[in-house]
């Protein structure tokens, strides 16, 4: 990593399963980020305001309720209003094949379902953030 970035790990809606988003948001500290957990029950809003106020480079969403097409867009919506598109949204849980493409195609630059192994996920985004600090320096 060029930098250690800071990524805001959030629960968005009212999934009070939150073991996936403690192991995401612990296996991206051990790979060096900085780790914001907003905790469970996170309106989209509150998910924005924590992003924006942490100045995070991610923000990725832990989503296991089938609301993902009613919450996502609304951070994403969120964080264009705040003048902050330039955060990287990534979505993980229990997400139907069919949805990803809609996802991405609303802004979500990885969509990681269950057995999506940890190193991989923390290699994708620490290149990814890599990427847009060095288009963002030249």
């Amino acid at each position: 990593m060029l930098r250690p970035y800071r990524v805001v790990v959030a629960k968005p809606g009212l999934d009070g399963h939150d073991r996936g988003a403690k192991v995401i948001a612990r296996a991206l500290r051990d790979d060096g980020f900085e780790v914001v957990y907003t905790g469970l029950h996170q309106t989209p809003e509150q998910v924005v305001a924590t992003t924006v106020q942490e100045d995070a480079d991610a923000v990725g969403l832990s989503l296991l309720s089938g609301a993902h097409l009613t919450l996502v867009p609304r951070v994403i919506e969120g964080l264009a209003a705040q003048g902050r598109d330039d955060v990287v949204v990534l979505v993980g849980g229990i997400i139907p094949d069919e949805d990803i493409p809609r996802l991405k195609e609303m802004g979500v630059a990885a969509v990681f379902t269950p057995g999506s192994p940890l190193p991989s996920i923390g290699k994708w985004l620490a290149e990814t953030l890599d990427e847009r600090e060095e288009a963002a320096g030249a």
